[in-house]
């Protein structure tokens, strides 16, 4: 018997309802996944909330990690006991669940499932930001917010690997402690710091090129006054709201600014490039270059306490749910 999460209407964390889910045959193209670990994101949230549209009833749940337990005709890419993981594919809060194979990629032996699945999709956006969304080099200094979570730390590990310094925002002491155990050079607490001030500070006034922000409302306009003429402005997420709108010429004031918003989604689109960045992930994991920190798991079925607790922001780097 299967079960999974359901959210028949949005709302807070109490939506999620758990319900028996029968999961059938897989289908040309499919196989039936029995997940070992489940990651848990903020954009689990976003779906939950009604933030981001999703028809309903859904499961929520964009990552996960487990075993094929049997695969449907046309499955060449794996077979039954193959290790998996996945990202970016709306579903992953359930026991077992039938997913496209071309959604999936092998994990690696040196890569417990818990790590996969707080790395895969968490990875791939640190890699997709911080290597085809702007490209970091050695000697820059940028701003990353959130610098404590599980995408802030591995960009902080990812950057400083690069020779990149980082200033990165967190909301506590102990989160400061944790995002400077993850390469970042100067944590700046919000609510005691000025985080514009310090940028300002560490670069003797030249600001930063670019910002990785995915706080939103609280830190947007703040985040524009750390950039220097061309800088960059990178918003993948909205933890804090949606950010408001704005008079577009005010990019042009403070120095001929980019604004982008991307999501993984785009930057996996294709076998190739899935392929491809999950290899550059599980390597640089191998490598030590990555150190997902898996502070928080819970089972499956207490996963209205896990939004709680991320949302409250009493999480630090990866959370994961147990379905067992």
């Amino acid at each position: 018997m299967n079960f999974a999460l359901h959210v028949h209407e949005t709302g807070g964390p109490e939506v999620m309802q758990w319900e028996e889910c029968p999961v059938g045959e897989p289908g040309h193209g499919e196989v039936r996944l029995r997940h070992t670990a489940i990651g848990v994101n903020f954009i689990d949230v976003y779906y939950r909330t009604g933030l981001y549209p999703a028809p309903r009833p859904f499961i929520p749940g964009r990552e996960g990690a487990g075993i094929v337990e049997a695969v449907g005709p046309g499955v060449n890419l794996f077979k039954a006991g193959d290790r998996v993981a996945y990202a970016s594919v709306m579903g992953s809060y359930s026991q077992e669940r039938l997913i496209a194979a071309d959604q999936l990629v092998m994990v690696p032996d040196g890569v417990d499932d818990r790590t996969a699945a707080a790395i895969t999709l968490q990875g791939m956006t640190a890699r997709y930001l911080i290597k085809q969304v702007y490209r970091v080099t050695a000697g820059e200094t940028i701003l990353v917010h959130a610098a404590a979570g599980g995408v802030g730390q591995l960009l902080c590990q990812w950057a400083s690997h690069l020779g990149a310094t980082v200033i990165g925002t967190v909301s506590s002491d102990e989160k400061a402690a944790i995002a400077a155990g993850a390469g970042c050079h100067y944590p700046v607490v919000i609510g005691r710091e000025d985080f514009v001030a310090r940028v300002a500070a560490v670069t003797d006034g030249e600001k930063v090129p670019v910002v990785y922000d995915s706080v939103g409302r609280d830190t947007f306009e703040g985040s524009l006054d750390c950039l220097r003429p061309l800088g960059m402005m990178v918003v993948f997420g909205q933890s804090s709201g949606t950010i408001p709108p704005f008079e577009i010429n005010l990019l042009a004031r403070k120095g001929s600014l980019v604004l982008t918003r991307p999501v993984l989604s785009t930057f996996i689109s294709t076998r190739a490039t899935l392929e491809a960045t999950a290899a550059d992930v599980y390597d640089a994991v191998a490598s030590g270059i990555l150190k997902p920190a898996i502070n928080q798991t819970y089972s499956l079925r207490d996963a209205a306490k896990a939004h709680r607790d991320l949302e409250a922001r009493r999480t630090t780097g990866s959370t994961v749910l147990l379905p067992s």
